[in-house]
């Protein structure tokens, strides 16, 4: 067991959990905050992106013995004060999602790409950027126009 003590959108958090709990469990499981979704526990999917330390990664292969100390942003930790996150509402804008399974890696990869990349972005830049995280429902159109329009119209500050 080890005593995890980290920070999760922005909350001092610490509970003991196992060695080998991946951060995607203990975040569903032991915090509640179930829109990081397992998809694939292999990193092929993307719908399990969080941000790490400023960084996306992939939480269903990151142990939580991996993360003591760090600071943690979920889906639920973007939006503030009761409005949402730029790449939220221009998700919902440009109609980015149909069954939302994907939406939640999306959304913090997207954050990622715009954050490590600010000003105007192409389509086939995004499109490439975005390799890592699958959609099933929606062709990507709508996405890769939320993730361009938000780009081309504003820096986006991240939750760390």
């Amino acid at each position: 067991m080890t005593t995890l003590a980290l920070t999760v959108n922005g909350q001092s958090v610490e509970r003991d959990v196992p060695d080998n709990t991946l951060l995607v469990t203990y975040l569903r499981e032991s915090l509640g905050l179930t829109g990081t979704h397992v998809g694939c526990d292999t990193t092929q999917c993307g719908a399990c992106t969080v941000r790490l330390n400023g960084q996306a990664v992939k939480s269903c292969t990151v142990l939580v013995a991996q993360v003591q100390g760090a600071a943690v942003t979920t889906i639920e930790g973007l939006a503030t004060g009761g409005r949402l996150h730029p790449v939220q509402q221009a998700f919902k804008e440009q109609h980015a999602l149909q069954c939302g399974f994907c939406t939640p890696g999306m959304v913090m990869a997207a954050v990622d790409l715009i954050e490590h990349h600010p000003g105007p972005l192409t389509p086939e830049f995004v499109r490439s950027e975005l390799e890592g995280n699958l959609c099933r429902c929606t062709g990507y159109h709508n996405i890769v126009k939320a993730i361009v329009m938000v780009a081309a119209t504003q820096p986006v500050a991240a939750a760390a």
